[in-house]
């Protein structure tokens, strides 16, 4: 493997094959995941609970893992519910103290540099499928945007409804997912407001015949179903990047952003021979 260009953003190296580095949750034997908001007291809410003995029947003594969504883990052994009705689930129900601390709390250091998706949402259940995909592939920020061509239109309370809704799509895919790091999600925003978000780094629009990723670039906006407006793509404004020959769909497009990103971030893949080692353009 090359040497790394020290003007480059660290990029800290997974394990052979992939596989998951000791000190990650996902390296240990366990039965599921769980956020919590206090791991000295690792008490997971009543849906959590609820999924733990009524949906998985876990038995007494069984692995879980606590996370609290920063980094940071515990092994915790579960205990079954205190009395009957107990696991319940609903918005009004008390949390149920199901696990008991079995392990010391470990530190996931979050990898270098972060890595930021943007998209503008699509019709449907489209925009909880893409985010449920970049929490997995390990993005560390999913903004929504709103953009000149955009069909689908997420304003006042009804953007807060559904960016709220995106939220609890991102804790289920990061329990699933065992990831100890919960992406932050943002939106709805406008592409100045994303680029104020992530500066100092730039940020770059996925567009056809633009550069290869690249994790100079680490922060990507996915336009709307038609592409971006000739006045987002303005010359001398956001520099682009391409996501292949073809043309894909926005959902498809946001997806391949984040899975490039992080690949490149974290070292699966190299970058192409014609990746820029910086922006070509500024705003």
């Amino acid at each position: 493997m090359p040497p790394e260009d020290p003007g480059q953003p660290p990029v800290r190296r997974p394990t052979p094959a992939g596989q998951a580095p000791v000190g990650h949750p996902a390296s240990v034997s366990a039965a599921a995941l769980v956020y919590v908001l206090d791991l000295e007291r690792p008490v997971p809410d009543a849906d959590d609970a609820h999924h733990l003995t009524r949906v998985l029947r876990l038995r007494r003594g069984e692995p879980v893992v606590a996370a609290d969504g920063r980094g940071h883990w515990r092994l915790c052994r579960y205990r079954a519910p205190a009395g009957p009705g107990s696991g319940g689930a609903g918005p009004e129900a008390p949390e149920i103290d199901v696990l008991e601390a079995d392990g010391p709390v470990t530190v996931v250091p979050r990898l270098t540099p972060p890595v930021t998706v943007g998209f503008v949402p699509v019709k449907g259940e489209r925009p909880e499928w893409v985010v449920q995909k970049l929490t997995e592939a390990g993005v560390d920020r999913i903004a929504v945007l709103r953009s000149a061509r955009a069909v689908v239109r997420w304003d006042g309370e009804r953007g807060v409804r559904a960016v709220e809704r995106l939220r609890r799509v991102v804790r289920e895919a990061g329990a699933q997912s065992r990831n100890p790091w919960l992406p932050e999600v943002v939106g709805v925003l406008g592409l100045g407001a994303l680029a104020d978000e992530v500066a100092p780094a730039p940020l770059a629009l996925a567009h056809p015949g633009g550069d290869p990723p690249s994790v100079a670039m680490p922060a990507m906006a996915v336009g709307p179903e038609g592409g971006w407006d000739d006045s987002e793509l303005a010359p001398g404004g956001y520099p682009v990047v391409g996501l292949g020959p073809g043309i894909l769909r926005a959902e498809t497009a946001a997806v391949a952003a984040g899975l490039l990103l992080c690949a490149l971030r974290n070292g699966l893949v190299q970058e192409a021979s014609g990746a820029v080692s910086r922006p070509g353009r500024t705003r």
